[in-house]
């Protein structure tokens, strides 16, 4: 082999690995909140670098190759809206684009027009706000497009705000605008904006994000959740029996564990769903639940941590952490890592035999509404005025 053609392997080999360690929505791979990466998070990291944010935002982090998108509101509306570029290394900022919302920027103080979480495809990253602004940018923050999908669909929005978060399949973004008037999901083509489908939701207010299970996007609603080929919009299958409308489901490539009467655990397959089980006493707060190894950890609304056996739902354990919590927990090295309300990052090893133990906290001493990235052995956490990465 000469060197030309290791040369050549090789830069095939970089964005790869590269991809492999990205972070590209909320909740990371496929809405998982587990780090599949080899460079794992240790057990008492530290503080490696902080910057300053311009406003407001729940939205979570997301890490493409050796970038950290954020997105931001700022002014006394929330009216200028603001995508971020970081650098992952050193935190040192490589760009920043502003535009003015064009849709409504009421939510309730709690929340903010900076809710949804940005995605990216590895080739652009894609925001989108409380007020319905969806913009791209290429990596190297380039405007690709834009859309004011309020001016489309003017009563799509709630008095509370929207949060829902965009995910990104077979070059389709999809973005969910859920509420009690005009209630709607949307497949876009990521090259231009423009629609591919448009399909009616349920007419009820609705924050949970969209995963991804094999070939299909599994949308969550009240009435509850549906799977959609993501390049047609054509329902796959249908579990009808409720959901939340707060916490997000959790999805292997086995299964998926609604927060429905409970938990339910389903095997969505062709035109139909199995449940496998249903456990009433799992009952997640705001924070989504999520798999790891054989266990399935939610937090209550009481901030205790509870782990349940993966085949069956029972409880295993509980363990009560230092909250309240908004955010959700994540994973990376088989320990799972959660920021509490008042900016207490805590470190939890589920593996005793009794109970799980937190084995270490970050005070990073400012309000904390939003879930960890994880990425590059790192966690990369947002409050309203800084950013982190912890590693």
């Amino acid at each position: 082999m000469t060197m030309k053609t290791i040369s050549f392997w090789l830069g095939l080999a970089v964005p790869m690995m590269a991809l492999a360690d990205d972070w590209s929505q909320f909740r990371g791979p496929n809405g998982s909140g587990v780090s599949e990466a080899v460079e794992q998070v240790r057990e008492a990291p530290e503080v490696a670098w902080e910057v300053a944010l311009p406003g407001r935002g729940l939205s979570c982090p997301i890490v493409v190759g050796d970038k950290v998108f954020v997105t931001a509101a700022s002014g006394n509306e929330q009216g200028t809206l603001h995508v971020l570029c970081f650098s992952a290394l050193d935190g040192n900022k490589m760009w920043e684009r502003t535009l003015r919302a064009t849709g409504r920027t009421m939510s309730h103080k709690k929340t903010n027009v900076a809710a949804p979480t940005p995605c990216s495809d590895g080739k652009r990253v894609f925001a989108l706000f409380s007020s319905n602004d969806l913009v791209a940018y290429d990596l190297q923050g380039n405007l690709l497009w834009l859309r004011g999908l309020m001016l489309d669909y003017t009563n799509a929005s709630n008095s509370l705000g929207m949060a829902s978060s965009p995910v990104v399949v077979k070059e389709t973004l999809v973005v969910q605008s859920e509420n009690d008037s005009e209630s709607l999901a949307l497949g876009i083509d990521v090259k231009t904006g423009v629609n591919r489908w448009k399909m009616e939701r349920p007419k009820a207010a609705n924050w949970t994000s969209a995963v991804v299970f094999g070939e299909t996007v599994a949308l969550q609603s009240s009435k509850g959740m549906t799977g959609v080929d993501p390049m047609t919009g054509k329902v796959q299958w249908n579990y009808a029996d409720g959901a939340a409308t707060i916490p997000s489901a959790a999805v292997t490539k086995k299964a998926i564990y609604v927060p429905s009467n409970g938990m339910t655990a389903l095997v969505p397959e062709a035109d139909s769903t199995t449940q496998l089980w249903r456990a009433e006493k799992l009952k997640p707060g705001t924070a989504s639940p999520l798999v790891l190894g054989e266990a399935l950890y939610l937090v209550n609304g009481s901030g205790v941590l509870v782990k349940a056996d993966l085949a069956t739902g029972d409880e295993v354990w509980k363990l009560r952490m230092k909250g309240p919590f908004s955010g959700s927990p994540v994973a990376s090295g088989g320990r799972l890592f959660i920021a509490s309300e008042q900016g207490d990052l805590q470190v939890i090893d589920p593996s005793g035999a009794g109970e799980g133990k937190v084995v270490h906290t970050v005070a990073l001493k400012e309000t904390i509404l939003s879930t960890p990235a994880v990425s590059g052995g790192a966690l990369f956490v947002r409050s309203d005025g800084k950013l982190w990465k912890v590693k």
